[in-house]
């Protein structure tokens, strides 16, 4: 499995299960409790979650309306501002960078 499908299943089980250890997740996915602190990191800059330390490791919690379970997230991770911007750099883009940005704003703005 790659990062990128692990990290994905790692939110699939944190908008069902709301919260997890470290320990828990890196067992379930068969990798070091490091590489699920990196996921976690990874998984903060554009998801409601939250790590929290334990007496016996820590754990991660997903904050908020998160969306549903099909990766849907609107307006999770970005304020008016944040779009108003995205909108006016979309201005200068084509091909390839205009269909991310227009999928981004898609996805996260709309």
């Amino acid at each position: 499995m790659s990062p990128m499908d692990r990290r994905q299943e790692i939110l699939e089980v944190l908008r069902l299960r709301r919260y997890d250890t470290y320990a828990n997740l890196a067992q379930e996915f068969g990798v070091s409790k490091e590489t699920i602190r990196h996921d976690i990191l990874a998984l903060m800059c554009s998801n409601p979650i939250e790590t929290v330390r334990g007496r016996h490791g820590g754990g991660v919690y997903m904050l908020g309306n998160c969306g549903s379970s099909n990766g849907s997230q609107k307006n999770a991770a970005l304020n008016p501002r944040q779009i108003a911007l995205l909108q006016e750099l979309r201005k200068s883009l084509s091909g390839d960078n205009l269909e991310i940005m227009d999928s981004i704003l898609d996805e996260f703005a709309s």
